[in-house]
């Protein structure tokens, strides 16, 4: 590979940060428009559940082949045309007022989010440093993603409340054009590492899949999905639903954010200098235990701020961990691809936990059997995580 100029690889990073803050803020935010959607249309909270959980699991099933069109054209390519797929399906969730429509429409939202995504963005930035500043690096993209949640959740009540919630997701399908500029950067640096006529991703997949930490990695991060999707989808709804106004479920998605940025660098941090996989593990725990002390304890706006809070420290800390557990136990050469299978994993517990809650708050008016389930699900993850291996396995040292 061509030896790349300081310069080019910060203001790469730089790029990347951006369309991390962009391409995640107002998808992780888009919460806070379940109940006026809802309402004012007359839908069930399983139309706007299911769509979102379309859109998740279809941004998990593009994760692997935009990982594999990155390794092999590289990632700029594959970052444009998310951006203009994202745009389109949120122009069509503006303008439509067909439940099917708003559905179908998760699989063009879901498809552009998993080629425009933060996954991407970190993974080509983690191809080219250096492997003692990739976790940092990893980190740093996930904290811009965070940002971006912060900033989406009361940009997007705000919008709501000045322009009415259609016109506010117009002006979101806008925002993903902005990526367009910034992929420019990313391309002059994201060199392909695979060669599309040697082949081999098959084997590498099977290689990978043979290794016991990889599939730990990969089952443990459906976990992560089903804790994110459903909180940053349902919480807004839930807290409304407890007394409180519209106004604290954008607070609470901020919170989120904003101490997901902290949680971002110190996962960054805690890889260069820790056990990830123990990390990993705790931040599990931890979750399971926050959420277990935030539905047994009285609802309101401190405990909100309290559990939003700690759990944005929590919230997406295990993806520089995860993906930087799989560049060291699988290698570089097909990272995009790996990862990518890795959230597709994470995705489909997306699906799971964005689903699920809108049907189970249908069917029994509560989301007591979703907290408890999280729960559950949390104390599970931690137990998978602790025999992970941190070494390279077959395929990594098949490619050194």
């Amino acid at each position: 590979m061509t030896r790349l100029s300081s310069s080019a690889i910060n203001a790469a990073i730089i790029a990347g940060c951006f369309i991390a803050l962009v391409g995640f803020g107002m998808v992780a935010a888009f919460g806070v428009f379940l109940r006026p959607m809802s309402e004012a249309l007359g839908w069930s909270r399983e139309v706007f559940s299911l769509s979102i959980a379309v859109q998740l699991l279809c941004w998990g099933l593009t994760q692997p082949f935009a990982g594999i069109v990155a390794d092999r054209r590289g990632t700029g390519r594959v970052l444009a045309f998310g951006a203009l797929m994202a745009a389109l399906g949120f122009w069509i969730r503006g303008v439509t007022e067909s439940p099917e429509v708003f559905v179908a429409s998760g699989v063009i939202v879901g498809i552009g989010t998993g080629a425009s995504s933060f996954p991407v963005v970190i993974v080509a930035l983690g191809k080219i440093v250096a492997p003692e500043r990739r976790p940092f690096v990893m980190g740093l993209g996930t904290a811009a993603a965070s940002t971006g949640m912060l900033l989406g959740a009361p940009l997007s009540v705000g919008l709501m409340s000045v322009f009415g919630w259609q016109a506010a997701i117009l002006i979101i399908a806008a925002s993903f054009l902005l990526i367009l500029p910034a992929v420019i950067f990313i391309a002059r640096v994201s060199a392909p590492t695979a060669s599309a006529s040697s082949g081999g991703v098959g084997d590498a997949v099977r290689m990978a899949f043979s290794d016991r930490s990889y599939v730990l990695l990969f089952f443990g991060f459906f976990v992560c999905g089903f804790h994110v999707a459903f909180i940053q989808t349902h919480l807004p709804a839930y807290l409304q639903d407890e007394g409180l106004g519209v106004a604290i479920g954008g607070i609470s998605l901020a919170l989120l954010g904003l101490f997901n940025i902290v949680g971002s660098f110190g996962a960054g941090w805690s890889g260069q200098h820790l056990s990830s996989k123990n990390v990993l593990a705790g931040i599990y725990a931890g979750r399971a235990v926050v959420i277990t002390a935030f539905i047994l304890l009285p609802i309101s706006f401190a405990s909100v701020v309290i559990f939003s809070s700690v759990m944005g420290l929590l919230w997406l800390a295990t993806v520089p961990l995860t993906t930087g557990l799989v560049a060291k136990t699988q290698g570089l050469r097909f990272l995009s691809t790996l990862a990518g299978l890795v959230f597709l994993s994470h995705q489909t517990g997306s699906f799971v936990g964005a689903w699920l809650g809108g049907r189970l708050y249908d069917a029994t008016g509560s989301y007591d059997a979703m907290w408890w389930t999280a729960i559950a699900l949390g104390l599970l993850a931690t137990l998978l995580h602790l025999p992970i291996r941190e070494t390279p396995g077959p395929l990594a040292r098949a490619e050194s």
